[in-house]
């Protein structure tokens, strides 16, 4: 059996923060620095408040642009006020990834036991694209990279992944 091809995607990181700039944003430069080893290209980094209407218009903008097939945010997925991400994610989503929170907790589960309970890291689609809401911390976005979505995004996991089905996402848009 031969081996598929690398096709590298173009993913967009951003860091939901009230108080992280560029220069301490640790968990957006570990998926920046994963994003870059794996082959794949990083198609912008941008850092905004905790707002839910700003988080979804920025990944409506780039669920727009097609030089972006994939958004990784992290953090705003616990559980205090001001955490939004997922709320703001949902109102984007066309449809929900619900086994991406489920998988993502079982990873967490064996590197944090029951803490895993207060992450709601989510994944979906919408117009196209991938999105996927991780924790802000630096751990927990190398978790769900190294476990799920270095795998998940590449074309050559087996015996499914993302990437495969991509160039389907948008199809109902299509029909007629």
């Amino acid at each position: 059996m031969t081996e598929r091809d690398f096709i590298p995607v173009r993913i967009a990181v951003l860091t939901v923060s009230d108080t992280r700039g560029m220069d301490d944003d640790k968990s957006g430069t570990v998926l920046v620095d994963r994003i870059a080893t794996a082959g794949h290209i990083l198609a912008d980094r941008k850092i905004i408040r905790d707002e839910r209407v700003d988080i979804a218009a920025q990944l409506r903008d780039w669920c727009a642009d097609d030089a972006v097939d994939v958004v990784i945010s992290t953090g705003g997925t616990g559980l205090t006020g001001r955490d939004v991400t997922v709320e703001a994610h949902r109102d984007v989503y066309e449809k929900e990834i619900d086994a991406f929170g489920t998988v993502f907790t079982i990873v967490s589960m064996n590197k944090i036991g029951t803490s895993a309970v207060q992450s709601r890291a989510t994944g979906g689609v919408a117009n196209g694209t991938y999105l996927f809401a991780l924790p802000g911390s630096p751990g927990a976005c190398k978790d769900a990279w190294d476990e799920i979505l270095i795998k998940q995004l590449s074309y050559r996991h087996k015996p499914c992944n993302f990437v495969e089905i991509m160039p389907r996402l948008d199809e109902h848009q299509r029909r007629k």
